[in-house]
């Protein structure tokens, strides 16, 4: 079965805050968007299924802060995959969330 090309959610989703991450490399600690709403596991599925994109998950196991063993999980996108979509019209979807999140009007 051939693979499909990625689709960008939109930019000021909470799919499109967990994107930018994934593509900047950084690393994502429970921003706003994702509090109280919806898992970051959930966005990850939808990312993968609904729009395409080959996250990676890697799990392995961690304490908690109050020191109850638990698991930890770490998602990434592999480098040739945000070259691809950074040429492929990612820089511009990157800057029109910066500008939508600036409350430009013109977004």
């Amino acid at each position: 079965m051939p693979k499909k090309t990625p689709i960008f959610p939109g930019p000021n989703t909470a799919r499109g805050a967990v994107l930018a991450v994934l593509l900047s490399n950084e690393d994502q600690l429970g921003s706003e968007p994702l509090r109280g709403r919806i898992t970051l596991a959930a966005i990850v599925r939808a990312l993968k299924r609904k729009y395409h994109w080959p996250i990676e998950t890697e799990s392995f196991p961690s304490n908690s802060a109050d020191g109850r063993a638990t698991w930890a999980t770490v998602y990434s996108l592999p480098a040739e995959v945000i070259t691809k979509a950074l040429n492929a019209g990612g820089r511009d979807w990157l800057k029109s969330r910066k500008a939508g999140a600036s409350g430009d009007p013109g977004m």
